[in-house]
């Protein structure tokens, strides 16, 4: 049975060709808003199936792997900065500050109809971040497409102070132990 990883995310792809299963990969094209009242986890949660359930409709006899991440600090949804700009305000915002990531996982048999779903969280403790150091981080990182505007799996791990979490690679976007478990429930065993 095919493999399909639901996702156009560069770092998704190279967590997953870790567990050295033959997968592709195909955008799952599903609109990411939260919906009004929802909780964060939710929010991972739904897209996360959203974007398994989009891919499986065009690949029958496929597991389909849908993730998603929503990050929150103070209450407040933190997205993807975009620019410059709104990158050096989110890591002044969260500079001596913690924050969630909430990384939902999706894995769905398009054969059985089965389906398993994790949300996996990191509590993430930045240092307190000088703007000299945000300049400089941003001038040789650029990571105005990760939530939090630091990438954990480059120089960015040089903001954070502290990881609490079951999975180091939940913070990147796609948690890998509880992977290798959905998968197992699939009949997908690694290694």
């Amino acid at each position: 049975m095919k493999v399909v990883l639901a996702s156009t995310s560069k770092y998704r792809k190279e967590l997953f060709a870790r567990l050295q299963v033959p997968f592709s990969v195909v955008s799952p094209e599903v609109a990411e808003h939260a919906l009004q009242g929802e909780a964060p986890q939710e929010t991972a949660k739904r897209l996360a199936e959203a974007k398994a359930r989009a891919v499986a409709g065009r690949h029958p006899d496929a597991i389909v792997i849908g993730c998603d991440q929503v990050a929150v600090a103070d209450g407040r949804i933190l997205g993807k900065p975009g620019n410059r700009e709104n990158a050096v305000h989110q890591l002044r915002a969260l500079s001596g500050r913690q924050a969630t990531f909430y990384t939902a996982l999706c894995v769905h048999n398009t054969t059985t109809g089965r389906t398993g779903v994790r949300v996996v969280p990191c509590r993430v403790t930045f240092r307190t971040l000088a703007d000299p150091a945000i300049e400089r981080y941003l001038d040789r990182e650029q990571p105005y497409e990760c939530a939090g505007s630091a990438k954990s799996e480059g120089l960015g791990i040089a903001l954070i102070a502290r990881l609490q979490g079951d999975d180091p690679s939940a913070l990147i976007g796609l948690p890998l132990i509880a992977l290798v478990d959905l998968l197992a429930e699939q009949g997908v065993q690694i290694p």
